[in-house]
Formats: C-alpha cells, sequence, structure tokens
C-alpha cells in the first residue's frame, strides 16, 4: 500500500502598510507565500504550487498577489527594517508613512 497526499504550507514574508481594498482602512497586511507540496508516506517531496497573497489585519480579507510585486515589496520591506532596526516608523501629516510604500496591485487609483 503506497500512502501519498499533499500539505500545504504557509510563510509569513512581510508586513506591510497598505489601504485594504475591502474595509478602506490603512492598515498592516501579512504578506504570506502558500506552498503546496506533494507526500509520499507522510514525507514532502517536491513542491507543485506556489501562490502569493496578503491579508489585511484589519477585516481579515486575503487576496492573491502577483509573485513579482510580493518579491519586490518583501524586497523593499527588508530594506527598510535595515535601514532602520529597532526603530519605529515615521508618520507625517493624516498618519501617512513618509517613506513610500508599495502599492497593492488590485488597489484603484487615488484609493
Amino acid at each position: 500500500m503506497i500512502i501519498f497526499g499533499t500539505k500545504l504550507y504557509v510563510y509569513q514574508l512581510a508586513i506591510l502598510t497598505l489601504t485594504c481594498r475591502h474595509c478602506g482602512n490603512v492598515a498592516a497586511h501579512m504578506l504570506t507565500k502558500h506552498v503546496s507540496k506533494f507526500t509520499l508516506f507522510f514525507v514532502p517531496l517536491f513542491p507543485f504550487s506556489k501562490t502569493y497573497a496578503t491579508q489585511c489585519t484589519f477585516c481579515g480579507m486575503e487576496q492573491v498577489v502577483p509573485q513579482q510585486w510580493a518579491e519586490e515589496s518583501q524586497a523593499q520591506a527588508a530594506a527598510a527594517a535595515a535601514a532602520a532596526p529597532g526603530e519605529a516608523p515615521h508618520y507625517g501629516a493624516y498618519g501617512q508613512p513618509q517613506q513610500p510604500q508599495p502599492q497593492h496591485p488590485y488597489q484603484q487609483p487615488g484609493a
């Protein structure tokens, strides 16, 4: 008897400050990577599916994003964290961060 199946692994890549399309709030969004792996006798052998998503921490809406956007956003978040380790972000007028944040790929311009 051969036992096979799949297992989903979720990796948290970064936390980004974005405007949510669903609730309209400027909130933290978790950028995650979902990897499905083929298993044989409960041992993960190889990945066969990979998707990236953001989830709003305010309302909980999750949205799939393109791989290129996810990788660029992760690099920007890592660079910002390396530039000022341990510092809280500086906010300007109306609670907006002073340094540019990545725009959500499905966000309406000006929203």
